[in-house]
């Protein structure tokens, strides 16, 4: 099992950056796969990044493609999302989440961070 707490958010213009790390706990961080996810208000949840096990493959939402880039430290046990190139439709609540890569879903939730983007 693994916890996930989210930081880094925050409000920003556009076209600014912004990192929003994830730390988790346990001892075996590295046989969890990891994603991105965010949620504006009235939106259904949606995908924006993940990372394999050991970092060798990562996948992106068309929407963030060429701005945002996720990575991973396992010996520190965190998850990074670096936004640049902000834009107001990045607005959402950005949670971080976990799965066994045997697994389909995302069992392992943060309480998520909200990114204010203005124009």
């Amino acid at each position: 099992q693994v916890q996930l707490v989210e930081s880094g958010g925050g409000l920003v213009q556009a076209g600014d950056s912004l990192r929003l790390s994830c730390t988790a706990s346990g001892r075996t961080f590295s046989a969890y796969a990891l994603g991105w996810f965010r949620q504006a208000p009235g939106k259904e949840r949606e995908f924006v990044a993940a990372i394999s096990r050991l970092g060798l493959n990562t996948d992106y939402a068309d929407s963030v493609k060429g701005r945002f880039t996720i990575s991973r430290n396992n010996a520190k046990n965190t998850v990074d999302l670096q936004m640049n190139g902000l834009k107001p439709e990045d607005t959402a609540v950005y949670y971080c989440a976990a799965k066994l890569p045997a697994t389909s879903q995302y069992n392992y939730w943060g309480q998520g961070t909200q990114v204010t983007v203005s124009s």
